[in-house]
C-alpha cells in the first residue's frame, strides 16, 4: 500500500508552479501541482494519455486552443499528443496522473518555463 496526501507539506512558488511527486506505482505516476493564482503551464503535448483532477480551486484549461473552465472535483482524460494549456483563476491543486513510461522531469521543465 502507498499513502500520500495533495494538501500535507502543501508549498506554493512565487516563480512557478509547484511540482510534487507523491508516488509512484508499476503502472503510474502521482504528482501534484500547486499553483497561485495567476500561475500556469504554457501549452505542452505529452506523449502519453494523462489524468487530470481539480482537487482545490478552479483552472483554465485549454485544449487545441479552446478554453474550459475546471473547477474542484472536475476530472479530465487527455491523450497524448494533444496540445494543452493550464492557468489558475485562484490558488489550486492539481493532481496529475502520468503513465509509468513518462517522466516527472518533463513535467517539472514546463513549470519552470512557463
Amino acid at each position: 500500500m502507498k499513502k500520500a496526501s495533495l494538501t500535507e507539506n502543501l508549498e506554493y512558488s512565487e516563480k512557478s508552479p509547484a511540482v510534487k511527486v507523491l508516488f509512484e506505482t508499476e503502472v503510474s505516476k502521482e504528482i501534484r501541482i500547486a499553483f497561485k493564482s495567476g500561475q500556469g503551464l504554457k501549452e505542452h503535448k505529452t506523449p502519453f494519455p494523462i489524468v487530470v483532477e481539480i482537487y482545490e480551486g478552479t483552472i483554465d484549461f485549454g485544449v487545441n486552443g479552446e478554453k474550459h473552465a475546471l473547477e474542484k472535483g472536475d476530472l479530465v482524460a487527455l491523450d497524448g499528443n494533444v496540445p494543452h494549456d493550464l492557468k489558475a483563476r485562484e490558488n489550486s491543486i492539481v493532481r496529475l496522473s502520468l503513465t509509468k513510461a513518462d517522466t516527472t522531469q518533463r513535467v517539472e521543465n514546463v513549470a519552470k518555463n512557463s
